[in-house]
């Protein structure tokens, strides 16, 4: 199993930047893909963006340019650099580990509102 900790969510106009940071630890080594996902108000959950073990990212269209995903390995920890943030990606974001084998494990989601 594979424990996440998501932390960095707040209150921002628009514009602004956050930073999200999400802790992992458990079995680590069975993790071949991490994520970010957001769950809108009265919305489904969507994927934000990705990162293979390889390094490859992945963003949804509505990101791109703006949020910037990053791991660090050594210290078992996924980051979302989130800038010019607008009302629209008011959210709760919640991390995620794509394991080799066995179910998906999320964090707790943190909360993201951006104002006008």
């Amino acid at each position: 199993q594979v424990q996440l900790v998501e932390s960095g969510g707040g209150y921002v106009q628009a514009g602004g930047s956050l930073r999200l940071s999400c802790a992992a630890s458990g079995t680590i080594s069975r993790v071949i893909v991490m994520g970010w996902y957001r769950q809108p108000p009265g919305k489904q959950r969507e994927l934000v963006a990705s990162i293979s073990s390889g390094g490859p990212t992945d963003y949804a269209d509505s990101v791109k340019g703006r949020f910037t995903i990053s791991r660090n390995n050594a210290e078992n920890t996924l980051y979302l650099q989130m800038d010019n943030l607008k009302p629209e990606d008011t959210a709760v974001y919640y991390c995620n580990a794509r394991l080799l084998i066995g179910p998906d494990s999320w964090g707790q989601g943190t909360q993201v509102t951006v104002s006008s």
